[in-house]
């Protein structure tokens, strides 16, 4: 029988391949060695998009790549998911997700929503083009912790600051993450957002940090 770490690497190799067939055989595998399903979705499907993630930064992968990627991961979470023991599908907090007002760009941000909900977040995807009030209505409704704004143009990432200026005043209380193309640190700053991500890949990291924050 392979070790935990082979079959982890297994899982991790099928997605980076967007071998969906094989990530099913795979995670299927997985579980009847006995392993647990939460490892094999966080150390071996969320590390292989991890690593898309990285590819896509370098430009070795490109978004059709990605996308075949992405398919991969959810095979084999078809397989994982219905393993998980209770508790471990509670969900870690709640995150409003949108692509700015003019900006119909949304493959980034259908990654970032797929990375949050392996990760364990509720994610309520208000998809792309959306109103400025409505990223403050739907924090309102549903309680959210979080809320992520994602531009991938210069011409529309301005919306943002108008949106954080609007959540500050209603949602003081709701952290504040934005990304894409056009974001950089020194943007944060200047819209006064909570934090960034860089890519997909790193939007878990930055949910946990802002939230850290936030209860520290």
């Amino acid at each position: 029988m392979p070790s935990i770490e082979e079959s982890l690497k297994r899982l991790h190799d099928a997605v980076v391949a967007f071998d969906e067939d094989g990530t099913v055989l795979a995670a299927q595998d997985y579980l009847d060695e006995g392993h647990e399903a939460l490892e094999g979705i966080m150390r071996g499907l969320a590390a292989g998009m991890n690593t898309v993630g990285q590819l896509f930064k370098s430009q070795e992968y490109y978004v059709p790549e990605v996308l075949l990627c992405a398919e991969a991961m959810q095979a084999g979470l078809r397989v994982l998911t219905p393993h998980l023991r209770a508790g471990q599908s509670e969900s870690r907090g709640k995150i409003v997700l949108g692509t700015i007002q003019g900006d119909v760009h949304d493959i980034g941000k259908n990654l970032v929503k797929l990375m949050l909900e392996i990760a364990g977040f509720t994610v309520y995807d208000l998809g792309v083009n959306v109103a400025h009030q409505t990223f403050v209505d739907e924090a309102a409704r549903t309680g959210a912790d979080v809320v992520g704004i994602s531009a991938m143009m210069t011409t529309t990432m301005m919306g943002m600051k108008k949106v954080i200026q609007i959540l500050r005043e209603a949602r003081p209380e709701v952290r504040i993450l934005i990304g894409g193309a056009p974001v950089t640190a020194e943007i944060v700053k200047m819209f006064k957002a909570d934090g960034y991500a860089q890519s997909a890949a790193d939007v878990v990291d930055a949910v946990e940090r802002v939230l850290a924050r936030e209860t520290a």
